[in-house]
């Protein structure tokens, strides 16, 4: 099956930048922020997990268009892509979009990648997802009747309208192919880019941020990776480390009310079963709270959690064998969600720049030398 796509005469597009980080920015830890609950794997980032790879385009062009696309694909691109991950789901705060729920609940499967932009665009991203898998991942041979398991794709928003033309509706379709295409491994690149492109959080510039843990080897070994889509927050609620530098630092004030949102997606390689995948989703919210969120009331708080284990889990034929980690057993993992959602954030934040779009309106960046002096006038910069 093979569906021909008309491509643009000008794609209006600045940068395109895949999962690989663009530059050596430093990170949270570089910083000498502490974080709590383990260790990180070997790029802190949600790539950790075997098999999950990331993807951005990145839109900037005029003084507009601040937006994009990002792409989290499970089970990479290759052959695997077609096997489900078992999810669950999470809504802390319900004032946004994650498509592709209902079927996630009902069956606890998720099917082919998530895919994370701005609100307007999340109609043309959805349909581009089913178009790209209509090429790349068709129906088997002899189903007569053509059914795919990708028509309900997972597709997630946040509001980027601050300083992105948002109604201008910059995203297309061959955007949202391009960051499928461009997903791999490795480094995952922060801040100002794909779908966080135009966000902001704490009132500070925001956007993507990632971080991961691993459990030792006494406690399963298992691996667990949070990216975040961070664009929510009001100034004094900010927690860095534990302490309230967003009070200690007042310039540069955007919000009078906690109006934006946060996408965050938690990948692990314990072998979860639905249930389970959503507790860890619902964890996600103490990570989240730990650097001063209340989930304001027209906040998009929308978390999903998926397991990379139990390759068989969508299964159609006899009795699926599964292994599933006892409940007693996730203490652990609960850690490593709130620990790795907390530095996510952070990340986001230390990696944003300040960015002037749509407007003229201006979000400054997370001033980096202040944070790191508040911090140790606190005793809670690490060395």
């Amino acid at each position: 099956m093979s569906v021909a796509l008309p491509m643009p005469l000008a794609i209006p597009l600045v940068l395109i930048c895949a999962g690989a980080a663009l530059a050596a920015e430093p990170r949270a830890r570089d910083l000498g922020i502490p974080f709590d609950f383990g260790a990180p794997g070997p790029h802190n980032a949600i790539t950790d997990v075997k098999g999950v790879e990331v993807g951005h385009v990145t839109l900037i062009e005029g003084k507009g268009v601040r937006t994009g696309v990002t792409a989290i694909l499970p089970r990479g691109k290759g052959d695997p892509a077609r096997q489900p991950v078992f999810a669950g789901h999470f809504s802390l705060n319900g004032n946004g979009e994650m498509t592709g729920l209902p079927w996630v609940e009902e069956s606890g499967l998720l099917d082919g990648p998530v895919l994370i932009t701005n609100t307007n665009s999340v109609g043309v991203v959805r349909d581009a997802v089913i178009r790209y898998a209509a090429q790349h991942w068709p129906p088997p041979p002899g189903n007569d009747w053509g059914w795919t398991v990708w028509s309900l794709p997972v597709v997630a928003e946040t509001w980027d309208g601050g300083l992105n033309d948002i109604y201008g509706m910059h995203v297309k379709t061959e955007h949202a192919f391009q960051a499928i295409d461009r997903a791999s491994g490795g480094p995952v690149a922060e801040g100002n880019v794909g779908g966080g492109t135009g966000m902001v959080c704490y009132e500070f510039k925001g956007g993507i941020g990632t971080a991961s843990r691993v459990l030792p080897a006494k406690l399963g070994g298992y691996t667990l990776g949070v990216l975040v889509q961070a664009n929510f927050g009001l100034r004094h609620q900010l927690r860095i480390a534990g302490v309230p530098v967003g009070a200690e630092i007042r310039d540069g004030l955007v919000r009078t009310e906690d109006s934006g949102s946060i996408i965050i997606v938690v990948a692990t390689d314990a072998p979860l079963l639905p249930h389970q995948a959503k507790r860890l989703a619902r964890r996600a919210a103490l990570g989240l709270a730990r650097t001063g969120s209340v989930a304001g009331n027209g906040s998009g708080d929308l978390f999903l959690a998926f397991s990379t284990a139990n390759a068989g889990a969508g299964g159609s034929e006899g009795i699926v064998p599964l292994q599933m980690l006892p409940n007693d057993r996730m203490g652990p993992l609960f850690e490593a969600t709130v620990g790795a959602t907390e530095e996510a954030i952070v990340n986001a934040l230390v990696a944003a720049r300040t960015m002037t779009g749509h407007d003229g309106r201006t979000v400054v960046a997370l001033p980096q030398d202040k944070v790191r002096a508040i911090l140790e006038r606190h005793g809670r910069l690490g060395r």
